[in-house]
């Protein structure tokens, strides 16, 4: 069960961090690092709470 928690979390994270990439390239980069920070919280704070 926890390997389908962590397939889902990991398939939003890179999701998020794809679409900081692409603010990036649109030279928005307060906003994709911003993004990019969601993204770490999006990864980490689950992890602390499964376990």
């Amino acid at each position: 069960m926890n390997f389908i928690l962590y397939f889902v979390l990991l398939a939003i994270t890179l999701h998020t961090f794809r679409f900081a990439w692409t603010v990036w390239k649109e030279k928005n980069k307060i906003g994709s690092i911003a993004i990019m920070i969601l993204g770490v919280s999006i990864a980490v704070l689950p992890s602390f709470t499964i376990f």
